[in-house]
């Protein structure tokens, strides 16, 4: 009964268009009222200290060096170093939005912003140079998800904060999952380039890659600090936040000097923005969270899950398929805020990493980012190339099916997944 009561006041809630923290909001006050123990002091303390978590301070500063990032003049260098290097191939352009989505992930942290800088940056481009713009547009918006599974991923910090793991861990396994989210979006481009009648190839250049390295060394410089950091312990998740801020400022206005101080109140206006509605959800989410734990719902749900709880790959395949159908119709962080306290009972209980099943559970919810009909990065990238979304779908298919393919891989596989981690420890 506890759990129809929970399922039912949060679709009802967002079936009548009420925003999704409102509707965790009014979901808890549901569980409240069943459980028979409603009191708006709980509702009111556990609002507070959901927000009230030191790592989730790296949730604002993430997207500020995002904004300082794009206004500085970082990703566009990142984006001519990548052209440099690549561009000169059949398909070029494809494979520098590959690579420039993977360096900008490494910084950004939000799929929305890496997606929506690249975009901007690469759709001009290969719409002049011939591409066909809705496969180019899904190659993006594919290549955008890359940010949730990588350093410093926003979402892997509130999967963090929500199931108590280690946020520096949590980092350091999703950085081998994201290259070869990249090597599989590079290995579909190279089937697919085979069809772009304009992506002819041009000679190499060796002095134009050696003088985009020179510019734009201050660029990607920037992601190996953040991840070398962590890694050596020189710093944690949250003050690699704060040194990402620093860093995309001083290079910004100093070096590149594209960026102007009069439009940084603007910039961090805009991120504010962003971060408030984050932490308002996160904030919603948990007080969901604590009634979720009191109402005992993770035990019925690892009584649903009884019958696999042996098979640590059927049930984590069981999961996944699950957490697909769930990520076509919610987006990234609600989905993850609400299946994380229901799930990781169960994770413990048939003895799966936690580390592992939270960089699988958000490389999971990354790849709903691409699915209709939500499809968050899919309207970005609509939205960008001025193009209508239905054709935007249709050319992130063959990314999409190839990104499904390789989490299905890891699935199989923990190990792809687990080994390079313990060396990145």
């Amino acid at each position: 009964m506890t759990i129809t009561v929970f399922i039912t006041s949060l679709l009802g809630a967002m079936g009548l268009g009420m925003p999704i923290a409102f509707a965790l909001l009014l979901c808890g006050v549901a569980l409240m009222l069943h459980l028979g123990n409603f009191d708006t002091q709980i509702l009111a303390q556990n609002l507070l200290e959901g927000t009230n978590n030191y790592p989730l301070m790296a949730v604002p500063f993430f997207m500020l060096a995002g904004e300082l990032m794009n206004a500085g003049g970082l990703s566009q260098r990142i984006v001519r170093v990548a052209d440099a290097l690549v561009g000169h191939v059949r398909g070029g352009l494809g494979y520098v939005a590959i690579i420039a989505t993977a360096i900008v992930a490494s910084i950004s942290g939000s799929a929305v912003a890496d997606t929506a800088a690249v975009a901007a940056l690469l759709i001009p481009m290969m719409r002049n140079a011939g591409y066909n713009v809705p496969r180019a547009a899904g190659l993006i918006a594919a290549g955008g998800i890359i940010a949730p599974v990588v350093p410093p991923s926003i979402a892997l910090v509130v999967f963090g904060v929500a199931a108590q793991l280690s946020i520096t861990k949590l980092f350091l396994t999703g950085l081998f999952p994201g290259l070869m989210m990249a090597l599989t979006l590079a290995f579909t481009w190279w089937l697919c380039a085979k069809k772009e009648p304009g992506a002819g190839p041009r000679k190499f250049e060796p002095r134009a890659l050696a003088a985009a390295l020179v510019d734009g060394v201050w660029a990607l410089a920037l992601p190996l600090v953040i991840i070398g950091g962590m890694k050596f312990g020189v710093f944690t998740p949250t003050e690699a936040a704060v040194v990402a801020v620093v860093y995309s400022l001083l290079v910004g206005a100093l070096v590149y000097r594209q960026l102007d101080l009069k439009r940084l109140p603007a910039l961090m206006l805009t991120a504010a923005k962003t971060s408030s509605a984050v932490m308002f959800l996160v904030a919603c989410a948990l007080v969901s969270a604590w009634l979720i734990t009191i109402a005992d719902i993770p035990a019925q749900a690892t009584a649903l899950l009884e019958p696999f709880i042996d098979n640590k790959i059927l049930l984590m395949f069981v999961i996944m398929v699950l957490v697909v159908v769930v990520g076509t119709a919610l987006d990234l962080m609600p989905t993850v805020l609400i299946l994380t306290p229901i799930l990781m009972p169960v994770i413990t209980k048939a003895g799966i990493d936690p580390l592992y099943f939270g960089v699988m559970f958000i490389m999971n919810n990354a790849i709903g980012l691409l699915t209709p009909p939500v499809g968050t990065v899919l309207n970005v990238v609509s939205g960008v190339a001025r193009t209508n979304l239905d054709t935007v779908i249709k050319g992130v298919w063959p990314f999409l099916l190839a990104q499904t393919l390789l989490m299905f891989l890891f699935v199989l596989f923990p190990q792809l997944v687990m080994v390079p981690a313990r060396w990145f420890y």
